[in-house]
């Protein structure tokens, strides 16, 4: 059996950070993304290198790499192939679209009209394309990073809530302070006389590796009712005032699956209850939808799982 070394990730998150500066949160969450195979939804104003973080990630990959860039003219076709009709044979052959590879930026997601993202659900929940009547797998690994642009709604479709709540992690950038913005100032400039040297890309067979070593960390009996505590009380008074459908049960798992990651990352055989609450906004703020008067009120989803973590006690 192939052992994977978390020093080989923390390798490759240290090449990453050399080319995102101040992104380190965001670092962890791809890398969190690869070893659970949980799909990330990248939220941040343009310039934020939301884009360029998923092509450093890819080129650290030897697994196949695909973007989309999302239209509102674009047709699930686009995404998942079509079947070409052959006339030297007489036959359809299905051509598989940019779906069909191990990593896949879906830039500006919301851009995308509800049938293309109606395609990509199928794809991200069952880890299929169905075309016709043929049922086709997807590779494995199979990871998708969207991204979406907050400050601009034309020509956007929101994502309904079952498509939001297929992303393991809903991760908000924000812009950098002074410092940060003089070092990628600093980095740019640095680029022109050459980038630097990744280290020796992640094989796939250690990507599941690492995978199946990640979900053999230890999550404690008391640790699994921390996570459930703070998955029910969305649902139970006082913060279900402000709720109108608290979080699912795929909560708890993400949170879970995520949770154990970030304890393998650190070289940990066990995770720890500051692993629940770094991650908890990420997992679970995006899986609730508020009522009218709290978003009237100018209530945010982070804003109250920041509250039920402060309520909640770990242990």
């Amino acid at each position: 059996m192939v052992q994977a070394q978390p020093a080989r990730l923390q390798a490759l998150s240290g090449h990453l950070a050399e080319g995102l500066v101040g992104h380190e949160v965001l670092i962890e969450r791809l890398l969190i993304g690869v070893l659970t195979g949980g799909h990330l939804l990248v939220e941040g104003a343009p310039g934020l290198a939301k884009t360029r973080a998923v092509k450093w990630l890819s080129d650290a990959m030897t697994g196949s790499f695909a973007r989309i860039q999302c239209t509102p003219d674009l047709l699930p076709a686009d995404l998942t192939g079509t079947p070409v009709f052959r006339p030297q044979t007489g036959t359809f052959e299905f051509v598989p679209g940019p779906v069909f590879h191990n990593l896949v930026l879906v830039d500006e997601i919301n851009r995308a009209p509800p049938k293309v993202q109606s395609a990509l659900l199928e794809a991200m929940a069952e880890r299929q394309v169905t075309s016709g009547n043929e049922t086709m797998a997807l590779p494995d690994p199979f990871l998708v990073v969207a991204t979406q642009n907050p400050i601009e709604h034309d020509g956007t479709f929101p994502l309904p809530e079952a498509q939001l709540d297929r992303f393991m992690m809903h991760v908000v950038l924000g812009l950098p302070d002074a410092e940060t913005e003089r070092r990628i100032l600093d980095l740019v400039e640095a680029e022109g006389q050459g980038a630097p040297t990744p280290p020796p890309p992640l094989a796939l067979y250690e990507i599941r590796a690492a995978r199946s070593e990640a979900m053999q960390v230890h999550l404690a009996p008391a640790l699994r009712d921390y996570i459930v505590r703070l998955v029910t009380a969305t649902r139970t008074e006082p913060f279900s005032r402000d709720i109108e459908h608290p979080v699912s049960p795929r909560g708890s798992l993400a949170l879970a699956a995520s949770a154990k990651a970030r304890a393998w990352l650190r070289g940990r055989d066990h995770a720890l209850p500051e692993d629940v609450a770094a991650l908890a906004p990420d997992a679970l703020a995006h899986r609730m939808v508020l009522t009218w008067r709290a978003v009237a009120d100018g209530r945010t989803a982070r804003a109250l799982i920041s509250d039920v973590l402060a309520a909640v006690e770990p242990l």
